[in-house]
């Protein structure tokens, strides 16, 4: 038992006889033999045990200090992950709100635009009489607004014509602009504004006072009043000045977008043969009515009640046009080398 004892290292005790062997190694591992609960360990078995040490493999240890750390970097990757997952949710979300809060006052204004000239066009179109209307009824109001209107509108000619011309444009040419967003599929309070300002500066600069130039120059060009001089006329309008007021038309337009004039010319170029065919499906049977009927002084309020229609054609071909160039230059830069990631 002593002899034993001393060649087992200090940390390994064996049980008394009457008991099962219990062998301690180290404090971490037991052994103990069940299958010779009276007996001793056979001293190779012994010596062999003691040569192991019972001493679990160094990689444990080495896996298990690895191991560890990397189980926490992973956990902290994944908390990182959650956090800028949430904090991209969040930031979504507060995009997503403040885009709706911009959509939702875009449009409150546009709404606002519209009803406040409406409502101004409209009360001073029927208080044309406010100053004598007193003791009037309602029929007869409605009755004499439309003819006093008219009386105030051909003397603003006599006062100042091309004033009162490019007003009438301005207008007209703001109008179409908006009808020409509606027919494009926006709703009808989501216009941009911008686009319909530019088309009524347009109008209100360009087109109300060459207009009333060009007419008058047209009747000193061709002063006969035959038939055959109305057909001359319309033919000179949508040969010449058809061809002058759309390239004008795009110019301007090109300019007040900022556009350089490489494109602009481009442009012009892909919509000037289809624009000036476009016309002669509509102008040459309104200038029949222009040039046969239509007074000079009073041509120009015909003309922009046909202008309508007209300028939102053009307004469709103009911004249809830009968008397209706009449209394929963003899509060209996103797919140029300089935005792919570089591969390592």
């Amino acid at each position: 038992m002593t002899t034993l004892n001393n060649f087992l290292s200090p940390a390994t005790q064996l049980t008394r006889p009457n008991k099962p062997l219990s062998l301690s190694i180290s404090p971490s591992y037991h052994l103990t033999s069940s299958k010779y609960p009276n007996q001793f360990l056979n001293p190779n078995i012994i010596s062999k045990i003691r040569t192991s040490s019972f001493r679990p493999p160094s990689n444990a240890f080495t896996e298990d200090r690895e191991l560890a750390p990397t189980d926490r970097i992973g956990d902290e990757y994944e908390e990182d992950e959650e956090e800028n997952d949430s904090f991209s949710t969040k930031t979504e979300g507060i995009n997503f709100s403040l885009f709706s809060i911009t959509y939702s006052s875009d449009k409150l204004l546009n709404a606002a635009i519209v009803l406040a000239a409406g409502s101004l066009a409209i009360t001073k179109l029927l208080t044309i009489d406010h100053d004598y209307w007193q003791g009037w009824t309602l029929y007869e109001v409605l009755r004499y607004a439309p003819e006093h209107n008219w009386n105030a509108y051909e003397e603003a000619l006599k006062t100042n014509p091309v004033l009162a011309k490019m007003a009438i444009s301005g207008i007209v040419y703001s109008l179409g602009d908006w009808i020409a967003q509606c027919v494009e599929g926006k709703p009808l309070f989501e216009f941009d504004r911008t686009r319909m300002f530019r088309s009524g500066v347009v109008g209100f600069t360009l087109h109300g006072s060459l207009s009333h130039y060009y007419y008058q120059f047209c009747e000193a060009l061709l002063p006969s009043k035959d038939w055959w001089v109305v057909l001359a006329k319309v033919a000179f309008d949508q040969s010449v000045w058809a061809a002058i007021w759309n390239s004008i038309y795009f110019v301007v337009l090109g300019l007040l977008r900022f556009e350089s004039p490489v494109k602009i010319f481009d442009e012009l170029k892909a919509t000037f043969l289809p624009m000036l065919t476009a016309g002669w499906k509509l102008w040459p049977f309104a200038h029949l009515i222009t040039y046969g009927v239509i007074p000079v002084e009073q041509r120009l309020l015909w003309v922009d009640c046909v202008e309508l229609i007209w300028v939102t054609i053009l307004s469709t071909y103009s911004n249809e046009k830009s968008e397209v160039r706009i449209s394929e230059t963003s899509e060209s830069q996103s797919n140029s080398p300089l935005d792919k990631p570089h591969k390592e």
